[in-house]
């Protein structure tokens, strides 16, 4: 039975993600690009995740979608948690969740044709049998990306980067997925076609009830495509909250400078009036700073930040959302900005 509205699909709790980097003297050395993120999906709702390189958003989107198994952690769909069930149970759950890659020349493989790179998720999943399902089930997902069905008999290097991912969505959606999870999937095409791509994507979210986790480096593409924003940081959600409040009152420092780093074309939009220049170099993420991790960089940071790692808490105004910051309401008070 297909989720309505607002219900829940998808809860992750307390993800954590290390990977072996070398040694480092006798001791293996190891990274730590997710370290306890928690996010929850809504049918039909699209939240983006944006963050600088190497803050550990497509480690979590592998692990959403079962690239990649977290340390610890959970990962629910519906209720169930499928890191912890195996077999049947699980491909039936993980089916609910698929992937839309950056690289639309990688993801695909060029020695299959569009019938068998769509039609192969539908057989090996046993979704349609015989030939002539298979074939109408792939025009029928062809028109759903704005691709003819008689493209279907040729292969990816026919195509245009953007045909490309359209293809790779029409994989996507094969299974009828409950969510869509995008690594980056514009980032790779040309100006003139990143735009139809998101288009396509929001609107197959509203028409399908789908729920959308938008990765991407331009934030102007997730304020366009996102109900809520989560903003990233060495591992860890700084921010997380409603895609209009976080761009236009930010809280936390580090989304204030993320957010002033931007170009803006629509000088009428509410930002940040001059560039906040970040202190020091970032850390490396194989020796990450104690307490708050982007301390070493803030302009608001005191000893309480080095000691005391901050937990994530509503802040005391209206807005329904959430700041890993101890002293939030003081950098969204002093945050300068124009009207």
């Amino acid at each position: 039975m297909s989720p309505s509205p607002g219900d829940l699909v998808l809860d992750a709790r307390d993800l954590h993600k290390t990977f072996a980097t070398g040694r480092s003297g006798l001791r293996k050395s190891r990274v730590s690009a997710v370290d306890g993120v928690s996010l929850r999906l809504h049918a039909g709702e699209s939240l983006g995740i944006v963050g600088e390189s190497g803050c550990g958003k497509s480690t979590l989107a592998r692990m959403l979608v079962g690239l990649e198994r977290p340390d610890s952690g959970s990962i629910e769909i519906h209720g169930r948690d499928v890191t912890r069930v195996r077999g049947r149970d699980r491909r039936l759950l993980r089916r609910q969740v698929q992937m839309v890659f950056q690289d639309p020349y990688t993801s695909l493989d060029p020695r299959m044709s569009v019938l068998e790179l769509i039609g192969e998720p539908l057989t090996v999943h046993k979704r349609v049998t015989g030939k002539t399902a298979l074939t109408d089930r792939v025009a029928e997902l062809l028109g759903l990306v704005n691709l003819a069905p008689e493209l279907m008999h040729r292969y990816p290097h026919q195509f245009s980067g953007g045909q490309r991912q359209r293809i790779g969505i029409a994989r996507a959606l094969a299974l009828d997925p409950e969510v869509l999870v995008c690594d980056e999937p514009v980032s790779a095409l040309d100006m003139s076609v990143q735009a139809q791509v998101v288009n396509l994507l929001r609107d197959l979210q509203k028409r399908m009830n789908i729920a959308l986790l938008f990765i991407a480096h331009d934030l102007s593409v997730v304020r366009h495509v996102s109900d809520r924003t989560a903003v990233m940081y060495l591992g860890r959600l700084a921010e997380v909250g409603d895609t209009p409040t976080v761009y236009d009152q930010p809280a936390h420092p580090y989304t204030q400078a993320l957010l002033s780093a931007a170009p803006v074309v629509d000088r009428s939009r509410r930002r940040l009036a001059d560039r906040i220049m970040l202190l020091g170099d970032p850390p490396s993420p194989a020796d990450p700073p104690t307490g708050c991790r982007f301390h070493t960089r803030c302009r608001f940071a005191r000893d309480r930040c080095a000691a005391e790692q901050p937990v994530a808490r509503r802040l005391e105004d209206a807005s329904d959302r959430t700041v890993a910051c101890h002293f939030a309401e003081e950098a969204q008070a002093t945050a300068p900005a124009v009207g």
